[in-house]
């Protein structure tokens, strides 16, 4: 009877929290299906529904879209850069600092997380001022290295915390049969931690996915900028046409759900790798 009433209570809590966290996303999708003259009848679903804003936004059929497909591409690229390169990064530096012992590697990882002590927000002047510097500026890499030197950090201490929960006995029987390093990093550390490899690099993706102060800081030229800023252009005219942005809103939205709920598995298991120690 307490169990049930313990779930029960559970539940009760969760039903509004559900409802207040799906019910922007349900607004979202409403407005996309309407028409001007419908979003101003307050209505939690249309009168009658069109699909006629996705054509516009999959035909280009709007100024304000006419580079949507670009700007598409553009967040997959600085998505996919983005993930890799962290994903490349941390997958080495955990393994250098867990399985080799690598002398500093500890001091090392604990200074770069101290930089998340500074909020990301101040770091945009300064990054801007290196990637102008460096000439980088209106350049896709600018916005990805930003990104990944925003990520790594977090990205190595989980994967080192991983690392450290793999058994050791498997290192020093593989060092006795004569593995070497490159072999010992393929063929042991590489399968075990395949999970936690999956979800960081899931987890930088997604972050670049929805960056949006660093992408509008560093890149200027709309055949550059991802999808989120060109989003923005909707919202810098007196008539913008909001279910057109609506529609263009919840399209972008659905890649990073799809590949969050293929990967969810990997997601909950690799980020939590570690957390406990034996």
């Amino acid at each position: 009877m307490k169990r049930f009433t313990s779930e029960a209570g559970l539940i009760l809590i969760a039903i509004p929290i559900l409802f207040w966290t799906l019910f922007p996303i349900w607004h979202l999708f409403v407005l996309s299906i309407s028409t001007q003259q419908q979003m101003l009848e307050g209505r939690l679903f249309p009168s009658d529904p069109t699909l006629r804003n996705y054509y516009l936004v999959f035909t280009q059929g709007h100024y304000y879209l006419s580079l949507f497909w670009q700007q598409m591409w553009n967040s997959f690229f600085i998505a996919a850069m983005t993930g890799i390169i962290t994903l490349l990064i941390a997958t080495f530096a955990a393994f250098a600092i867990s399985q080799l012992q690598a002398r500093g590697g500890r001091m090392i990882m604990n200074f770069a997380l101290a930089t998340y002590l500074i909020p990301a927000a101040f770091l945009a002047v300064p990054m801007y001022k290196t990637m102008g510097i460096y000439g980088f500026l209106n350049s896709q890499w600018s916005l990805i290295m930003a990104m990944v030197a925003l990520a790594s950090p977090y990205a190595i201490w989980v994967l080192k915390q991983a690392s450290d929960k793999l058994p050791a006995e498997l290192r020093e029987a593989a060092i006795i049969d004569g593995a070497t390093v490159p072999q010992l990093f393929r063929l042991i550390y590489l399968p075990l931690m395949m999970p936690s490899l999956v979800a960081i690099g899931i987890y930088a993706l997604l972050l670049a996915w929805n960056e949006y102060l660093y992408a509008f800081l560093l890149l200027a030229n709309e055949r550059q900028v991802p999808m989120a800023v060109a989003l923005g252009t909707f919202l810098g005219a007196d008539d913008s046409p909001w279910n057109i942005m609506m529609a263009t809103g919840f399209i972008y939205a659905l890649p990073p759900v799809a590949i969050y709920y293929t990967f969810r598995k990997y997601m909950v298991s690799g980020l939590t790798a570690g957390a406990v120690k034996s």
